[in-house]
């Protein structure tokens, strides 16, 4: 029988992967283009996740010096927040760019469905 204890204890993070394996299989496997940028935030958001959880350590604090107490073993490390923080802002612009080329192609195909829009490019319709 297997043993699930490591498994339990650090659900969050098997959270994370759950969230990132659904993200990429949407991604792979949809074939209209909203579905598929919903399934590439999927896959972001679980990396950030995964970033959080691993920058936290239970019982420290935000990296800001507070009471006078400037010992390192009080608080979190700072840079998995910052690389969250910086992941975040660089998704939302190439989420808004891929939205934004998505309602290009369906102004010009008529169609999200990404099957439909590479045989009319094959077709020599672009």
């Amino acid at each position: 029988m297997m043993d699930f204890g490591n498994l339990f204890a650090n659900y969050q993070e098997a959270v994370a992967m759950i969230l990132f394996a659904l993200g990429f299989s949407n991604l792979l496997l949809q074939k209209n283009l909203i579905k598929k940028i919903i399934g590439f935030n999927i896959m972001d958001s679980s990396v950030y996740l995964f970033l959080a959880l691993k920058g936290y350590i239970k019982g420290h604090k935000a990296a800001i010096v507070v009471d006078g107490v400037q010992s390192v073993s009080a608080y979190i490390n700072p840079i998995p927040s910052g690389l969250v923080l910086t992941g975040i802002v660089v998704s939302v612009s190439v989420t808004a760019l891929m939205l934004s080329l998505t309602i290009r192609l369906y102004r010009r195909y008529h169609t999200l469905d990404i099957d439909q829009i590479t045989m009319e490019v094959k077709k020599g319709g672009f």
